[in-house]
């Protein structure tokens, strides 16, 4: 009976640590579909986003909180500082991300031998302690507190084109034995996204842009224009418009070739530009006329700054290509929104703000050129 009696026991105990084991199994295998359903959604959060602050605002606002971590950074390789610039231009404020780093070559990720003797190898996962003197490029904003790291590669055909750099403040995260599976497969999807996003904005940036000046095209101002105005109209402020000519252009063209009249539209261009606010827009409508949007501008204000792009044109001479110097003037027609035109249709204010620019543009010719003329 003894014996019978313990057996019992010890059946009724094996049954409890089953039980209990079941249970532990079952709340892990819980714990981790949840995690994977969490993670599912922020793939297809990455893959739905259509620009570029938008994936990196997902990046950093939804991976620190699934995966509990500390801080999520972005590095991204930028030779010649394309990607930045052109963001830049297309409105991208940094200043929302400063998770963000652009690095002008590979080398700066620490992938390669030539960083570091802890880097060696081909560019995997680095996981480990966290060294602020290695480190701390990767993580600008946040080096204290942080006691594990993992910088994760980011390669599109076996291209660097980044890191994607993951700290935790737990020091046992991330460690050099643990699988990386799961953060490569993460960085792979991140990589796709990152660069079709990217290719993307570059093909609306060359959409929106000039090829030979730089600076917008007719059709983003025209689009600028319908925008600012209905920000005119609902916010109560001035809009100015100056619609600038190059003078005696073809006789230009005549004298030193259509290179050198290149050389002169893209230096027209980059002294208008000088001259303006950044919250200002420049496009060239065509040929030899460009546009400007001034925000926030009365016709007394936008006559000034008309008067310094013309003082600025005419001050120096052209320095070409060829070798030649040449001088070269423009004449500046001024208009701005009145009060009568913010309660009309704003494709009609817009057309008529630019015709009226356009007209005392036209008396500028007519009145010798090298010269500025307000619309009144």
């Amino acid at each position: 009976m003894h014996d019978a009696g313990a057996s019992a026991r010890d059946l009724e105990q094996e049954n409890e640590s089953l039980s209990a084991r079941m249970a532990y199994l079952l709340e892990q295998a819980e714990r981790n579909h949840e995690i994977m359903c969490r993670h599912h959604a922020f793939d297809l959060e990455l893959v739905g986003a259509g620009s570029f602050p938008e994936l990196i605002g997902t990046i950093f606002r939804s991976l620190p909180l699934i995966a509990d971590l500390e801080i999520v950074t972005l590095s991204l390789v930028d030779e010649g500082g394309d990607i930045h610039s052109v963001m830049d231009k297309l409105g991208v404020d940094f200043e929302d991300f400063p998770q963000l780093v652009f690095v002008p070559a590979e080398s700066e990720l620490g992938f390669v031998p030539a960083r570091n003797e802890q880097f060696t190898g081909p560019p995997k996962p680095l996981l480990g302690p966290y060294h602020p003197a290695a480190h701390r490029a990767m993580f600008p904003r946040l080096g204290a507190g942080l006691h594990s790291i993992a910088l994760v590669p980011l390669l599109r055909n076996k291209r660097l084109i980044g890191s994607l750099n993951l700290g935790s403040a737990d020091p046992a995260r991330f460690t050099p034995a643990m699988g990386t599976d799961f953060i490569e497969h993460m960085a792979s999807i991140i990589a796709i996204c990152l660069e079709n996003v990217i290719s993307n904005e570059m093909l609306k940036y060359i959409g929106l842009t000039d090829a030979l000046t730089g600076v917008y095209n007719r059709r983003y101002m025209d689009a600028r224009l319908l925008e600012e105005i209905a920000r005119a109209q609902r916010q109560a402020y001035r809009l100015s418009c100056l619609y600038i000519d190059i003078d005696h252009f073809k006789q230009v063209n005549d004298s030193v070739g259509h290179q050198g009249g290149d050389d002169v539209l893209r230096e027209v261009a980059c002294r208008i530009k000088a001259e303006l606010r950044l919250s200002d827009a420049l496009g060239r409508f065509g040929g030899e006329e460009f546009v400007v949007l001034l925000i926030d501008a009365d016709l007394q204000a936008a006559t000034q700054v008309a008067q310094r792009i013309r003082a600025s044109v005419a001050g120096s001479a052209f320095s070409l290509a060829c070798g030649a110097q040449l001088q070269v003037s423009v004449s500046i027609g001024v208009a701005a929104l009145d009060d009568f035109e913010r309660d009309h249709a704003i494709e009609g204010v817009a057309q008529q703000l630019v015709a009226h620019a356009d007209s005392a543009l036209y008396r500028a010719k007519e009145n010798g050129r090298n010269r500025v003329v307000s619309f009144d």
